[in-house]
């Protein structure tokens, strides 16, 4: 049987990150993705969006990734030829009572090492979007756009350019510890990994049950987000990135309006828990309720303006029924990315949702840092 110096299971955006980063280090490296294309599901299936890091928990590994990893973005698109379009975005409140909400929200994003954060008024709203109504809002300098699927596209290139060796159609199977490390079988062949590592975003938590480990008690509660589209003759009334304020105990930044590279405008995505983790069709919310979700910052918005998009599946750690904070909450969840207590030669990263796409290479850098107490 060979064996690699590391297995990453998981093409997504990360898993392809952490592969591209490890590359430059050790020979050997293996990414083993179950579908025929890296980053087919929640890498892609998403707004596309660079995040600033003002939402999440002062010094969580949210915070922390997310600004390191904003940076990060800006100069890898740039170097490789990502489109992306560094917009800025504005959180919007329908209210005057809602100033005290966008305080605490640059206060925390000013703590976390945001920078270009100011609040303007309606006059600065209105200038800036002229059909968006609102009292106040946060302008978030360091927001943008990019095409996420060249983003996983580019991080697989420089992986397979340092060496590493990306395999497609290869679903885990069957995970055993050996005496050098960790038996993988996948459906394309067996391996052995002085290192495995779990980047398997929505089945994350079964490869870990597969590995006998007791990091599966993570388990992933698949919540799905959908989209609208405005019609074409609408893309006029959205220039940039337009959020709401966050609903406090929200599983998601609430629907928000996206002006994507294409010149389309995206609406959503909503938040809904489903029990298959495949399960992006079944029962889509109407178009009726994603009108009435936008009202309050697109007051002209009809049912004939909107078109239904996509959808995409997040990776939560959050149960249904669960009473836990929103964005910025002090029990809002974090990542999860450890070294497997049980088994050592592996690392966990689990509950890798938003601002996972943006958080991806510095997330690599921080993988590889528990990597290398694994390769001594």
């Amino acid at each position: 049987m060979d064996q690699a110096n590391i297995v990453i299971v998981g093409g997504g955006v990360i898993g392809c990150s952490i592969a591209r980063e490890l590359s430059k280090s050790y020979p050997d490296v293996f990414v083993l993705e179950a579908l025929p294309r890296v980053g087919m599901l929640t890498s892609t299936r998403n707004s596309g969006v660079i995040h600033s890091g003002i939402y999440y928990t002062q010094g969580s590994l949210k915070a922390r990734l997310c600004v390191r990893g904003n940076a990060l973005m800006y100069e890898f698109c740039t170097a490789n030829n990502v489109p992306f379009h560094k917009t800025g975005k504005i959180v919007v409140s329908a209210t005057e009572e809602g100033l005290r909400d966008l305080e605490a929200l640059k206060r925390n994003g000013g703590a976390n090492g945001v920078e270009g954060l100011r609040i303007i008024d309606r006059a600065a709203i209105r200038k800036r979007e002229p059909h968006i109504e609102g009292h106040y809002a946060l302008e978030v300098a360091s927001t943008g756009i990019l095409s996420s699927e060249d983003l996983v596209k580019a991080h697989a290139r420089l992986a397979t350019d340092n060496g590493a060796h990306i395999v497609t159609n290869a679903k885990v199977e069957k995970l055993e510890r050996t005496a050098g490390g960790i038996r993988v079988e996948s459906s394309a062949g067996e391996i052995e990994a002085r290192c495995l590592i779990n980047s398997a975003g929505l089945y994350a938590d079964e490869i870990a049950a597969m590995l006998g480990s007791k990091m599966a008690s993570h388990r992933i509660y698949p919540v799905r987000g959908e989209y609208c589209e405005l019609v074409r003759s609408r893309n006029d009334w959205v220039r940039g990135l337009v959020y709401p304020l966050p609903h406090p105990k929200g599983l998601s930044l609430g629907l928000h309006l996206t002006k994507t590279l294409h010149g389309t405008v995206l609406l959503g995505p909503t938040a809904k828990y489903v029990n298959d983790k495949n399960d992006y069709e079944k029962n889509r919310d109407s178009v009726e309720m994603f009108v009435e979700g936008a009202k309050a910052l697109l007051p002209e918005i009809t049912k004939e303006d909107l078109v239904l998009a996509y959808s995409g599946i997040r990776p939560k750690l959050t149960a249904p029924g669960t009473a836990v904070g929103g964005h910025g909450s002090k029990s809002a969840p974090d990542f999860v990315i450890e070294r497997d207590p049980d088994f050592p030669q592996a690392i966990q990263l689990m509950g890798m949702e938003s601002p996972g796409l943006t958080s991806a290479s510095a997330i690599a850098e921080y993988v590889a840092g528990i990597a290398a107490e694994i390769l001594v």
